[in-house]
């Protein structure tokens, strides 16, 4: 039996493209509203070879349906991307339609104090020692390494013992190498000590509270908690951590192509952002510090 074409580009998203669970998730349900939105605005079934003859006018329709549904720039952009990617999966070729415009937001680094009294608050606020342990390690390791909080909690075992680099899987299944600071270092083989749970090879090296795999929504609970407390921005996230640790590591003179290989970006474009994080952080210090500001 042929599956329904929205499956099947989930089914291609997932196993050819290597696409994340969120974007096969979303992108097929993006193919989904599109066939069930064309199916009333052409009056009749759709399959592939009539998406071959979808116009630009068609999509501004969808769009425009969308947005009544209170689609923002930013979703409207994904929305178009996915419709793109969806018809090129058909055979065909979407027509040209200029996306809206998505301002882009350049990312909040915190300071390298206010980046260890957030993983300090968090820590002394746990249930119980080992969570602290636990959570002080995990976020050294975001605002230390660089890592992404999916990345660090898909750690598993088998990393131990740590030593001076980590091999980390990224978006894609691409891995890369970063290197352990000793305080980073430091902080997993103390949670290791004092974690319950074991540290089999093939188990998750971050355990939740009853000792399965840690959910990333535990973490950042935990920082919004910790972020109020100290007074921070509402971007002070765990993902903030890791911008921190580009944005200082360019600061400190590390050029972009050691900083994209660092933080694992497919394109140098993504890194790029960080200069202009830099410039605004540069510029606030100005304002603050100079007599003139």
């Amino acid at each position: 039996m042929t599956q329904p074409l929205p499956l099947a580009f989930a089914t291609h998203l997932a196993r050819d493209r290597r696409r994340s669970t969120h974007t096969v998730r979303a992108y097929a349900a993006t193919a989904e509203r599109l066939i069930a939105f064309l199916q009333g605005h052409w009056g009749g079934a759709v399959d592939a070879a009539a998406l071959h003859h979808l116009t630009a006018a068609d999509l501004r329709a969808f769009l425009a349906h969308r947005r009544e549904q209170g689609l923002g720039n930013a979703a409207a952009a994904r929305e178009l991307s996915a419709v793109r990617a969806f018809i090129a999966f058909t055979g065909g070729e979407a027509p040209p339609l200029r996306g809206p415009r998505v301002a882009k937001n350049v990312p909040r680094p915190i300071s390298p104090d206010d980046a260890v009294a957030l993983a300090e608050e968090v820590a002394d606020a746990a249930a119980e020692p080992w969570i602290g342990a636990r959570d002080w390690a995990i976020l050294l390791l975001l605002y230390g390494a660089g890592l992404r909080i999916g990345e660090a909690l898909s750690l598993t075992g088998c990393v131990l013992p740590l030593g001076e680099t980590l091999v980390v899987t990224g978006k894609r299944d691409k891995t890369r190498m970063v290197p352990l600071l000793p305080p980073v270092r430091a902080a997993v083989e103390a949670y290791v000590a004092q974690q319950p749970w074991g540290t089999a090879r093939d188990a998750p090296l971050f355990r939740g509270a009853k000792g399965g795999p840690l959910d990333a929504g535990v973490v950042r609970k935990a920082v919004r908690t910790a972020r109020v407390a100290l007074g921070l921005g509402d971007r002070t996230s765990p993902h903030a951590l890791r911008h921190s640790f580009a944005t200082h590591l360019l600061g400190r003179g590390a050029d972009l192509r050691s900083l994209q290989a660092l933080l694992g970006h497919a394109s140098l474009s993504s890194t790029q952002i960080y200069t202009a994080v830099d410039a605004a952080h540069l510029l606030d210090v100005y304002r603050n510090a100079h007599p003139r500001g």
